[in-house]
């Protein structure tokens, strides 16, 4: 709104430094100051608020260490982070740009996915919240939207990259690449770093590639879900998921203000994708609410941030890594929800398999998600959480490393 504002301001009456607010850094840094200010001032009220309506955690016995302390302690702190994120985006954001808006409808769709999931727990006193087959179904039709709109949209293109020909002249000059729809996507490590969706439908001829949303729309849809009950799983201790989770977020910010600049995005053989420099504005919102969320959520918890923060994280974390082609990084940037998830899968397939096979359930791990099995061990949280944030930041340093390595 003030984008729109003082755009106006400048082009009609040259309004003394309404020119700053189209300057992507100057928004951006005002954005996360303020998304920081709303989190950490009405965070507090917020919570306050959580705790008069007996809003608080239900905790299991897992016979965990400090757990049944955490009984109460106030929940549905990820509208906190939601609020702060938000606010920061409608005044300072462009609201036109095509990322943006579908970036502010992944936070509110899986917003309210995690809230009918806690509203259940709490007031419904049901222990397994919203049923699973009804998250996954949210999350499909998110990733269905996503993958729908970022292959039709007209404004979703990529730069071709720049090539060289040879004038009558005998002199090189450089052509400049145009604007296209494309389902490429970055390969990190490998020299020739492009893969291309439409490639998986060539054995059908030509005109199939014309189909490429057949691939590309079913592996958005897997990455949002994945990565969204990722984050979810994450969240179990103390300030685990809203740190790591600013460390993955910190790193996407850097990637699509590279993808957003042409000279950069030359510079480092990526794709140059018009108009996603904008992100940069969400991510620095959604990084000043995580880490104004985290002081709150920092151990001892003053708050936790339920599935109304967790799924949002891991939803908004996925449409950006898609939007700025860097989905095949997932694996490595997003390591920590990685390890969470299969941790779980390996439990699980491990039990069933040994109670099948020998009569009597096996676990390969003191109990699932990972986090558990160190605190089964006697770690204190505090260790654990900073253990997995330092993790975090190694992958995401190899993440921008990518960049250059091939």
């Amino acid at each position: 709104m003030l984008y729109y504002l003082f755009e106006y301001l400048e082009q009609q009456y040259q309004f003394p430094g309404a020119s700053l607010f189209q300057f992507l850094t100057f928004r951006s840094a005002v954005a996360v100051l303020l998304s920081l200010l709303i989190a950490m001032v009405y965070g507090k009220r917020i919570i306050l608020y959580l705790q008069a309506k007996q809003i608080g955690e239900t905790v299991r016995d897992l016979g965990l260490e400090g757990q049944k302390q955490k009984a109460g302690t106030p929940t549905m702190g990820g509208l906190i982070i939601i609020m702060s994120t938000l606010i920061p985006v409608l005044l300072f954001g462009d609201l036109k740009n095509i990322y943006v808006i579908l970036l502010i409808v992944t936070m509110i769709w899986m917003g309210i996915i995690g809230f009918i999931d806690d509203y259940i727990k709490i007031f419904k006193k049901d222990k397994k919240g919203l049923k699973g087959r009804f998250k996954v179904m949210g999350q499909v039709g998110l990733g269905l939207i996503v993958g729908v709109v970022l292959y039709f949209h007209p404004e979703v293109t990529m730069k071709e990259k720049d090539a060289t020909q040879i004038t009558e002249r005998l002199t090189v000059e450089r052509v400049i690449g145009k604007e296209k729809k494309s389902v490429r996507t970055n390969v990190p490590f490998f020299k020739n770093n492009e893969l291309d969706y439409a490639d998986f439908l060539s054995w059908a001829g030509e005109g199939a590639k014309e189909y490429a949303w057949l691939v590309f729309i079913p592996v958005v849809i897997l990455i949002v879900t994945a990565v969204s009950n990722g984050a979810n799983l994450t969240d179990g201790i103390d300030g685990l998921a809203a740190g790591s989770s600013a460390i993955i977020v910190i790193t996407l910010a850097i990637f699509a203000w590279l993808s957003g600049n042409i000279e950069f995005s030359r510079y480092l053989d990526i794709f140059y994708i018009p108009r996603v420099g904008e992100l940069v504005v969400f991510i620095s919102a959604f990084v000043g609410g995580l880490v104004g969320f985290l002081w709150y959520n920092a151990y001892p918890a003053q708050v936790f941030m339920g599935d109304t923060g967790s799924l949002t994280i891991g939803g908004v974390i996925a449409v950006i890594a898609i939007i700025v082609r860097k989905e095949l990084l997932i694996p490595i940037l997003c390591g920590i929800f990685f390890a969470e998830s299969l941790s779980v899968m390996l439990q699980v397939g491990y039990f069933k398999h040994s109670k099948k096979k020998y009569g009597q359930g096996k676990r390969i791990f003191l109990m699932a998600p990972l986090h558990h099995h160190y605190q089964k061990k006697m770690y204190h949280e505090s260790k654990i959480v900073t253990r997995f944030w330092i993790i975090g930041i190694l992958l995401a340093i190899i993440s921008i490393v990518t960049l250059k390595i091939r």
